[in-house]
């Protein structure tokens, strides 16, 4: 029985360059994971309770303050509107009715007030808007 004896030569730059390829693997799958798993807060599913009714927040645009009314009932944003919008401010802003409007779609069917998408053409006004139904929200929030 004879046993012939090997001799393994390692390097060792090469151990060293496997042992960070091999830490830098394992950085990147647990990076992936944490990015990818549902159990992040940004996921959620908590909804907000609100207190029944209509709120409104006020909008001054050039001399007119405009009252702009959002309806909740105790889960859900039902809808949100300019109040008194008549036709000399509708003449001087014709674009505030249809960014409203686009507005108040995106937020009635998302329920949430992050990640609209403002319209291109009235970016400013929208923002205002959106600040103006944020406040109203805020006001219909149970604490």
């Amino acid at each position: 029985m004879s046993s012939k004896t090997k001799i393994i030569v390692l390097h060792m730059k090469e151990i060293i360059y496997t042992a960070v390829f091999a830490v830098f693997g394992i950085l990147i799958l647990c990076l992936l994971f944490f990015m990818f798993s549902s159990g992040n807060g940004k996921h959620s599913d908590v909804r907000k309770t609100y207190n029944p009714g209509v709120y409104t927040s006020s909008v001054h645009l050039n001399n007119t303050d405009l009252n702009v009314e959002v309806a909740v009932d105790e889960t859900r944003i039902q809808s949100i509107r300019i109040s008194n919008l008549d036709e000399s401010v509708a003449a001087m802003y014709p674009l505030l009715q249809p960014a409203i409007e686009e507005i108040a779609q995106q937020i009635c069917d998302t329920q949430s007030l992050e990640n609209i998408e403002l319209p291109s053409d009235t970016p400013y006004t929208s923002q205002l808007l959106l600040n103006a139904i944020d406040e109203a929200l805020k006001k219909a929030v149970v604490s």
